[in-house]
């Protein structure tokens, strides 16, 4: 069959709207497909994932699938047992198209002219695209048919956009004239002082593997006019979600758990590949997630079920009753360390509970972030009930100035401090999971070799990445030699290598930028008298690597003992008793978690007891359960997450005073 060219075909923008969606549904909902005339008019008035949103009746629906029939572009499809006629597209055969120039076709017809990085973004869930590059290659294809062209680029655009030449629509005109350019200038007046353009975020955010530096993918990153639009979506998509029976809710996240597990080896190595995890740690946070996920659905419908207090009475006892309701909608800015555990541990929850969220992953877990939602979606929890938002600074920033109802954050104190301050300015609800520096004490009578291996790896697990990870430790002066040298074996030994390699120990660190950060905090401690023992150093090869290192003879003064290092670093230094360690750990701004090494679980007791923090380890370190509250002190955070509190974030207590009239 010969192919065919785009001036063979010409489209209405109603027919491309009919068209666009039959594709969508044909690649992404198959067993939905093909559609109804009223599916169709749904799917052509959804208001996500479509530009313009439009508001077709059936009548103009009808019209165009004749004349998609007409142009050879649709059938008519009625089963055996069917009463309801349906249609389906013949794009492929019609257009001889290849899975990746329909996917792009499709994405096009739906939405309009794009740049690459866009339509890479966009079409995620039609076709995966190995790079931009495979992208920009299938663009040319179509262009060379025909079928696309690139416009030119726009003033202040990074790239150009592409649209396709099947649809008679005036997308070639020129863009219009700035404002001011329109604005005639009266003979001797004075000039208008204009403002100075604010600074803009980057259109599109580059995914690097941080192991090797090579680009991974360009993602579109939301607009701060995407964010109005989606919180939107959101508010008017939160009624019916709230007013869904819980076990409704509760079987979608069933579902979801279900596929994550399915689709686990696929989502470590995206995850591996963009954050540097080693992937046995990926995918012990991936099958630890499971749990999380499962505790939450078997409890949330208990936590907010409605409880009667006091029972009316003919007496006149006034019946007393408290109801749970969701606070509404809910903005989730994440991290990238443990993007599912962070992710899921407020997503869940809150979709359980009755809110939609709008999530916006780390800059540096995009892609791991963008999966999450993807299968939720595809688990049928509603497009607009749960929505990404992607960016940096200024997408984050945006999103909390959006019309939300509450902000979880985790990130650092001093974005926490922003989000804060604008959450109180608006009498927001706010969860912050912020910063940590955890200490430990290893008393005198432990077994150092145990002893040292748990602090390794409370310490450099994740490579440091955590910020419940053993960042100070101190030593009782009785066994300082003995653990100190236990330790660099430990540290000495880890293998420090490929993250997709099973046999990998410590990766590169997610951000460049904590290179300088940990040379920094080392090279200060070596000015005031610290000892290195081994590592301190980048290791020279492409990508973000540093070496797993011991530090002794550090005292409190020293940037590595105060501030945050996210590192694989162990600090180290020595105490005299448990006076001189509850002194010197509890000297800190942060208040996450501390951990105490002995055999004595009553002295591990009394110690932690005088520590001002929220997580209390006795001989283990850096966990959480989803079945404790998580929560930090001071400079650490403020709000509860996982645990029954944390579900009780997620709703608002209604009061009720009940008497029946005699």
């Amino acid at each position: 069959m010969n192919e065919v060219a785009s001036n063979e075909i010409e489209l209405t923008t109603e027919e491309a709207r009919v068209l666009g969606c039959l594709m969508e549904k044909s690649a992404t909902t198959p067993d939905n497909y093909p559609l109804s005339v009223n599916a169709l008019m749904t799917a052509c008035n959804q208001t996500t994932n479509r530009d313009p949103v439009v508001s077709y009746d059936e009548a103009t629906v009808e019209h165009a699938l004749e004349s998609l029939r007409a142009k050879a572009l649709g059938r008519r499809v009625m089963a055996t047992g069917q009463r309801v006629v349906k249609h389906r597209h013949v794009v492929e055969e019609a257009l001889q198209l290849h899975v990746p120039e329909f996917a792009i076709l499709g994405v096009l017809l739906l939405r309009g002219p794009q740049t690459p990085g866009e339509l890479k973004q966009r079409t995620e869930r039609w076709h995966t695209f190995r790079s931009l590059d495979d992208l920009e290659a299938t663009l040319q294809r179509l262009a060379d048919r025909g079928f696309a062209r690139q416009l030119e680029r726009r003033p202040g655009q990074k790239e150009a956009r592409w649209m396709t030449l099947i649809v008679s629509t005036d997308e070639t005109a020129p863009p219009a004239e700035p404002v001011d350019a329109q604005v005639e200038e009266t003979p001797g007046a004075e000039p208008i002082p204009t403002a100075e353009p604010a600074p803009r975020e980057e259109r599109s955010l580059s995914v690097r593997n941080p192991a090797t530096g090579a680009m991974l993918r360009d993602v579109a990153v939301t607009e701060e006019r995407e964010i109005a639009q989606k919180t939107d979506r959101a508010r008017r998509a939160h009624r019916a979600w709230a007013g869904r029976p819980y076990e409704e809710r509760a079987e979608l996240l069933r579902r979801f758990a279900t596929m994550l597990d399915a689709e686990a080896e696929e989502c470590a190595r995206l995850t591996t590949g963009e954050v540097g995890k080693p992937i046995r740690q990926s995918r012990n946070e991936i099958k630890a997630v499971h749990e999380r996920i499962m505790w939450n659905v078997a409890r949330v419908g208990e936590v907010i079920a409605p409880r009667v207090v006091t029972q009316a009475a003919g007496d006149g006892t006034v019946g007393e009753r408290i109801s749970y309701e969701p606070v509404g909608v809910v903005a989730h800015i994440s991290a990238w360390n443990y993007p599912y555990f962070v992710a899921l541990n407020s997503i869940v929850p809150a979709l359980l509970a009755g809110n939609t969220v709008l999530y916006k992953p780390s800059e540096h877990a995009t892609l791991t972030g963008l999966r999450l939602v993807d299968l939720l979606h595809r688990a049928g929890v509603p497009v607009d009930v749960v929505q990404a938002v992607v960016g940096g600074g200024a997408a984050g920033s945006a999103l909390v100035d959006a019309d939300i109802d509450m902000v979880c954050f985790t990130g650092s104190h001093a974005t926490g401090r922003k989000v804060a301050t604008t959450a109180a300015d608006r009498l927001l609800r706010a969860q912050l999971e912020l910063g940590g520096k955890d200490a430990a004490y290893v008393c005198e009578d432990v077994d150092v070799e145990s002893a040292a291996f748990a602090v390794a790896e409370g310490a450099c697990y994740n490579g440091g990445q955590s910020c419940c990870a053993l960042e100070r430790v101190y030593v009782h002066d009785a066994n300082f030699a003995r653990f100190v040298d236990a330790l660099v074996q430990v540290v000495e030994a880890y293998r420090v290598g490929d993250p997709d390699d099973d046999a990998t120990d410590i990766g590169p660190l997610a951000r460049a930028a904590q290179l300088d950060v940990l040379e920094s905090q080392i090279g200060d401690a070596i000015a005031k008298g610290a000892r290195l023992l081994c590592g301190g150093e980048r290791i020279a090869r492409e990508g973000n690597w540093f070496e797993p290192t011991v530090l002794v003879d550090v005292d409190d003064r020293m940037a590595i003992m105060r501030e945050e290092s996210f590192g694989p670093v162990v600090p180290v230094a020595r105490v005299r008793n448990d006076d001189d360690a509850v002194g010197r750990m509890d000297d800190t701004e942060f208040g996450l978690g501390a951990a105490v090494f002995t055999n004595d679980r009553s002295r591990a007791e009394k110690i932690l007891t005088r520590l001002d923090v929220g997580n209390a380890y006795w001989n283990t370190s850096d966990r959480s359960s989803v079945r404790l509250p998580w929560a930090g002190r001071r400079h650490s955070g403020n709000g509860v997450s996982m645990s029954e509190a944390g579900i009780r974030t997620f709703v608002r207590e209604k009061s009720w005073h009940e008497q029946p009239l005699r």
